[in-house]
Order: C-alpha cells, then sequence, then structure tokens
C-alpha cells in the first residue's frame, strides 16, 4: 500500500528548510540548547498553532500521542519545560527571519507593473497579563504589546510584521518599514506625519490616508463631482506649511482632498498625493483598508494568537512569528487544492485533521478505503 503523508507534514512542506537550515547556522540557535532542536521546536509551535492548542502542556501532549509520526517530520517529543525554555532563551530572530524569508519567495511570484502594488499598513493590539510588566508595562495595571503590519490585500498575506510594546507609537514602528518605490500605501490617522509622507512622496508612492478633523487645506483647485453621490466634494490644495510653532511642513507640494459620505452616514476627508486618479478611485482605495482588520481578526481568532504561552518578550516574539508562519502556510496549501475556496473552512478542516493520513485536495471529501487485490476483497467478505 502506498505510504500517505499526514497533513502537517504536506503543510510543512512549504517550509523553506535550505534557508532555514542557514538562518538557524547564523544565529547560533542550537549551540547552546541541544536538547531540542530549533527545528523540533518550530514544528512544535506550529502543531501548536495549527492544532489550536492553548497550552505548552497541550501541545507536548499531543505530539506524544502521535510520536510515531514525529519521525517522518524530522521532529520529536519534547518535555514542556524543555519547550518551554527554548522559547524563553532561543533567538527570536530565526522565527522572523524565517517568516520574511518565506514572504520573499511568495511575493517575488507576483508579477506586478510598476505603481500597481497596493499595500496596507496599520497595527493591531495584543493585550498581555501582568507576568509581561517587566518588559511591556502600557500604564498601572496594563500590559500590551503591538504587531505592525504591511498587509498586501490582492495576495492576502502581510509581508512585512514588526513587534513592538504597546507603548509605541504607530508612526515610530512606521518609519523603520520597508517601501517599495512607485507602489501604493494605504494607512489611518494613527501614522499622520508630514516627513514621513513627504519621503514616500519622494519615493514616488501614492499615499491614500485621512485628514485630522483640524487639519485645514489651503484649496487652489476645486475639481466637479457627480451630483447625488458619495463623493461629495474633490478638491486640491495645500497642507500648513508648518508642522507646529517651529518646524516646517517637509510636504510642501499639492494634496488632495476627497470628502466621501460612507453608509453609515458619517463623512471622511480623505487626503492623497495622487492629483490624477478619480475621486472615486481614491475612494475605494482607501475602503480596502479594512482587508487588514479582517486579517487582524482572522489571526486572532483561527490561530488562538490572544492566548500567549510564555510571559517574556522573546517568548511573545516568537509566538507571533510562528503564528504568521502558520498563515503564510495555509495559504500556500490552499492554492494547492480547489475544493474549499472559504479559508476559514479550509483552516477548520486541516485543524480536523492535521495528524492524519490525508491528502491535502481530500480534506472535505476523502476517497473510500478500497482493498488492495480481489483476493484480499473475498477474504473480507468470508469474515462472519
Amino acid at each position: 500500500m502506498r505510504h500517505q503523508n499526514s497533513v502537517l507534514h504536506d503543510l510543512l512542506k512549504h517550509v523553506p528548510w535550505d534557508s532555514f537550515d542557514r538562518l538557524v547556522a547564523r544565529h547560533g540557535a542550537d549551540e547552546r540548547m541541544r536538547r531540542l532542536t530549533t527545528k523540533s521546536q518550530l514544528i512544535a509551535l506550529l502543531y501548536g498553532q495549527l492544532s489550536g492548542a492553548s497550552s505548552l502542556r497541550e501541545i507536548v501532549g499531543g505530539l506524544e500521542s502521535h510520536a510515531a509520526r514525529l519521525y517522518h517530520l524530522g521532529a520529536r517529543p519534547t518535555q514542556r519545560s524543555t519547550l518551554a525554555e527554548a522559547n524563553a532563551h532561543r533567538p527570536s530572530a530565526v522565527f522572523a527571519d524565517l517568516f520574511a524569508e518565506m514572504v520573499g519567495r511568495a511575493h517575488r511570484g507576483l508579477r506586478r507593473v510598476v505603481g500597481e502594488s497596493v499595500y496596507l499598513i496599520d497595527s493591531t493590539s495584543l493585550p498581555l497579563t501582568s507576568r509581561s510588566a517587566h518588559w511591556a508595562r502600557f500604564s498601572a495595571g496594563v500590559c500590551g504589546a503591538k504587531t505592525h503590519v504591511i498587509y498586501d490585500p490582492d495576495a492576502d498575506q502581510p509581508i512585512y510584521a514588526a513587534v513592538t510594546t504597546a507603548n509605541v507609537n504607530d508612526i515610530t514602528a512606521a518609519q523603520a518599514m520597508p517601501i517599495e518605490a512607485g507602489a501604493t500605501y494605504v494607512f489611518d490617522l494613527g501614522y499622520y506625519d508630514y516627513g514621513w509622507w513627504a519621503k514616500m512622496d519622494a519615493a514616488g508612492c501614492r499615499i491614500v490616508t485621512r485628514f485630522k478633523t483640524n487639519t485645514p487645506l489651503t484649496v487652489t483647485a476645486e475639481l466637479e463631482v457627480a451630483q447625488g453621490g458619495a463623493i461629495l466634494s474633490d478638491r486640491i490644495g495645500l497642507l500648513p506649511r508648518r508642522q507646529a510653532k517651529n518646524r516646517k511642513n517637509p510636504l510642501s507640494d499639492p494634496v488632495r482632498e476627497v470628502r466621501v459620505r460612507i453608509d453609515t452616514g458619517k463623512v471622511l476627508r480623505i487626503l492623497s498625493n495622487d492629483l490624477d486618479a478619480s475621486a472615486q478611485k481614491i475612494a475605494d482605495l482607501y475602503k480596502r483598508r479594512w482587508a487588514i482588520e479582517l486579517f487582524f481578526r482572522w489571526v486572532k481568532q483561527t490561530l488562538k494568537i490572544r492566548h500567549f504561552l510564555g510571559a517574556n518578550e522573546n517568548a511573545i516574539r516568537i509566538q507571533i512569528a510562528v503564528a504568521l508562519i502558520a498563515f503564510l502556510l495555509l495559504r500556500m496549501a490552499q492554492a494547492t487544492q480547489t475544493a474549499v475556496q472559504s479559508p476559514l473552512a479550509f483552516a477548520r478542516l486541516v485543524r480536523a485533521n492535521l495528524m492524519h493520513r490525508r491528502r491535502i485536495d481530500h480534506l472535505r471529501n476523502p476517497p473510500p478505503l478500497r482493498p488492495a487485490n480481489s483476493d484480499q476483497l473475498q477474504f473480507i467478505w468470508a469474515v462472519p
């Protein structure tokens, strides 16, 4: 009978193990912790994310129950204390760099002409317990971290992620993000900084964001809009010359203000440095920002990122990186089949069949078991 790999085994085929081995060697990740290799740690944590395990003990127990199949994965069972120690002390950069490597490989497959790329920038807060107060205290009795993400809505995947404490401003994290010249970036009010906008404008990027309510616009041109539509006005003008009392505004070029009424009746003032696109195009670009909110919700709910397996900064950084890697693995695996179109339904089927020997394209309707030959069939019928 032909050997059939487990679902987890097939998912792990999408991990670039050659690059992973180089990262392990570069960071010396296996030098000080020989009881649990970095590969075994990664597989254990991916198992936890994909199976919905909520504790290290649950991960360890689940792996022990499938010990016979871990051999084919290149891993072995471990103790809870050993896994906890590895999460606390092994360099989190190994897992963050692996995520970046996987994103880079996946993104190189998307062939786009210059100017077609649209990226969404946002962050999500992650509440932590008081056990993380030594590094993630936000205020009295409140601890938390943030994950800052650049998200590609067309590829349905993040292309960059960074973790900070909750008291780091979004714009501070954004200034360290890589910027692709000529791309379109959509973001909200948390990234309101004229200097950062000017750098993106100088790189040929199109920016789409919102005006603050108290930001004036010196109007230089009024563009025509259709009467009775959601677009209320379309104007070109200049931002204030100074950011504050003594700071000159580096973004001196004209910008666009598109006022649009959304479904709730609220009126948004959308800002863009694109003076040529239609007002509807700019409004539609800003509307796409909702996709990153859905991504954050999906990751938190489906991959259980709300519950952390450790308290120190290193363990939390590792868990977030592994959750994002799990997201990429699910997306890559889903692309290999056509039976299940819903990402949520596919993730649930993977969870239910994670350690079963079943093909990815047969998760919903596995093929019926068939005897190896007719003699076996006759033997089965002969059994009383």
